[in-house]
């Protein structure tokens, strides 16, 4: 991953976007015993394949232009044509990987995302809170898709297809460019379904970072 990209994650939210979210998590906490961490990454996979295939298929293209042109439409004038094209070409699509997701379908971007949130969730110990109810707002900006993820606590009483409307919800407000104060909507949203199923004890304590988590 090239550093311009590395950095997408870290540069996508401003300073008081980041302490806008951090407050809506602490808010949101304040009213239930839930635990809620919100999570952006660049990408949620390298794809690859897709970097592979674009590759592939532009510098055969490119090939077949340059044979015609030259009026030398040869195995032997295509061959080091595509041969010579194809890194350059890996190599462009790797500093522009938005371009690489043309030849993503929308499975395996689904996948790729969901995939990561689930690691994501245990890597950061939400399974670890007392009730089981930590839940993970992850936010993957190259495919500007969310999933979230709740523990058995949570999903033994909210239906995952209430995740899924707040995950599209926050994924159309990343595309309209109003990423942080989506985020902050659904906070707050997450915050109202936790304090209605799981109220806020007089023991509970704070267990997890209310900061986003960049990665």
């Amino acid at each position: 991953m090239d550093l311009t990209h590395k950095s997408l994650a870290h540069n996508y939210f401003s300073s008081a976007d980041k302490e806008s979210i951090s407050q809506a998590v602490a808010r949101a906490e304040a009213r239930s015993s839930g635990e809620i961490a919100t999570m952006v990454v660049s990408e949620s996979d390298r794809y690859r394949e897709a970097e592979a295939l674009g590759a592939l298929l532009l510098s055969g293209f490119v090939g077949v232009a340059v044979a015609v042109l030259l009026h030398h439409v040869t195995i032997w004038t295509y061959i080091p044509v595509v041969f010579l094209l194809y890194f350059p070409l890996l190599f462009f699509f790797r500093r522009f990987p938005h371009l690489k997701l043309s030849f993503v379908g929308p499975r395996r971007l689904a996948e790729a995302v969901s995939e990561r949130a689930l690691v994501a969730f245990y890597q950061q110990g939400l399974y670890r809170t007392r009730k089981e109810t930590g839940i993970l707002i992850f936010i993957s900006l190259l495919e500007r898709k969310v999933w979230i993820v709740g523990d058995r606590g949570i999903n033994e009483k909210i239906p995952p297809g209430y995740w899924k409307t707040l995950a599209e919800r926050l994924a159309q407000g990343l595309r309209d460019g109003r990423g942080a104060q989506a985020v902050c909507e659904v906070i707050e949203a997450c915050g109202n379904e936790l304090e209605r199923h799981f109220p806020r004890g007089e023991d509970d304590r704070n267990e997890l970072s209310d900061e986003l988590i960049i990665s």
